[in-house]
């Protein structure tokens, strides 16, 4: 025993085996800690979260066993570091702070996973519900609390660096007049997105038109809403001019519109003309990619150089591209009742009578 004792008590430069040994043994049980968690828990909490049907307990799990997966090995170096630095005590409390900073890093990484995880089991959550308004609030949610998390990480490490907290906030509340009228625009942009989730006059993923062009909204932002246009550029626009702007939301269509005149030439005959309005109104009545609700087809002009009949109806469905179908066919069909009837479609003209004199008489004559 006392051998052991006199082993223990052997000096190796400033430190003791004794010492030596459990800065060791710390070292590698911090390892051994990390390989059970590993190997034990993880499996227990990933069999756990296998069993159930949303994902984000799945991501949960990886949330929490990466961080203390990496926080033991790091807690038992740091309790080796105070058992060597126990014969320098001023080097104590840089080992400590530097533990300190490293484990507010940690914890904050764990926090920005589980607001990952939350998110997703908010919009599993939302996707179950019929309002589309809960959609929109979860990256919301998603980026204020991963800002506030930031804000806090920010004000720990400062403290635990030295810094004087209460000072900081003071001269933050002495900045405060400067700093609103500084953020003027963000606070109004803020307030814009709010408006936008309650007003909903659109979602993510509608075809909007708005001043300046039109596209898809990709996302709606706490300062900004971002729009795909058709030639697949982003468009970010601020909440604030989107809150007070005209805009045309083109998703929340019944039904897609057609409208257009038809101009036949004047050498039609008005039995002509009434057979062929007749008979547009029936192909339209009768087919089943157009709405029946309104159908108007009236000849109402006499123009320049044509006859012009007004058409105006609906198609029962509001994809574009389908509609452009539908409407080629309509087209197309039309113009085969104007053949069938012997008319011709009209095309801006102009007739010149030319006028020549008589030999001798000096009267005009028209030729």
């Amino acid at each position: 025993m006392a051998s052991l004792n006199a082993i223990w008590a052997q000096q190796i430069g400033p430190w003791t085996t004794g010492e030596l040994g459990l800065a060791l043994a710390f070292v590698v049980g911090g390892f051994i800690l990390r390989a059970i968690l590993n190997t034990v828990v993880a499996r227990r909490l990933a069999s756990w979260a296998d069993k159930t049907e949303t994902e984000a307990d799945d991501m949960a799990t990886e949330a929490l066993i990466n961080p203390l997966g990496l926080i033991l090995p790091v807690v038992g170096a740091y309790l080796a570091i105070r058992t060597l630095l126990a014969v320098q005590p001023d080097w104590l409390g840089l080992s400590d702070r530097v533990f300190k900073v490293v484990s507010i890093a940690v914890i904050t990484w764990t926090a920005f996973r589980l607001v990952d995880a939350l998110t997703l089991l908010l919009r599993e959550l939302a996707a179950r519900t019929s309002s589309r308004i809960d959609d929109q609030v979860v990256p919301l949610i998603r980026k204020a609390l991963k800002t506030f998390l930031f804000i806090l990480a920010f004000i720990l490490v400062a403290q635990n660096l030295g810094y004087s907290v209460s000072g900081l906030l003071a001269g933050l509340g002495i900045g405060g007049l400067a700093l609103a009228m500084a953020a003027k625009d963000t606070l109004a942009n803020l307030f814009g997105s709010i408006m936008i989730l309650i007003d909903r006059p659109f979602h993510v993923g509608d075809w909007i038109t708005f001043r300046g062009g039109d596209g898809v909204v990709e996302e709606i932002g706490l300062r900004s809403t971002r729009v795909r246009t058709f030639a697949k550029t982003v468009v970010s626009i601020p909440n604030q001019a989107l809150a007070n702007a005209t805009v045309e939301n083109h998703s929340l269509m019944p039904k897609r519109r057609i409208k257009f005149s038809l101009g036949v030439t004047y050498d039609a005959s008005a039995t002509q003309v009434a057979d062929l309005v007749r008979r547009i109104e029936e192909y339209l009545r009768g087919n089943p990619d157009i709405d029946q609700e309104f159908i108007l087809v009236k000849f109402t002009e006499f123009n320049a150089s044509s006859l012009d009949l007004f058409v105006y109806c609906f198609t029962v469905t509001t994809d574009w591209t389908q509609h452009l179908s539908v409407r080629q066919d309509v087209n197309l069909t039309i113009m085969a009742l104007v053949e069938e009837l012997g008319m011709s479609i009209a095309f801006p003209t102009q007739t010149v009578h030319l006028i020549e004199e008589h030999e001798g008489s000096g009267l005009p004559q028209e030729g």
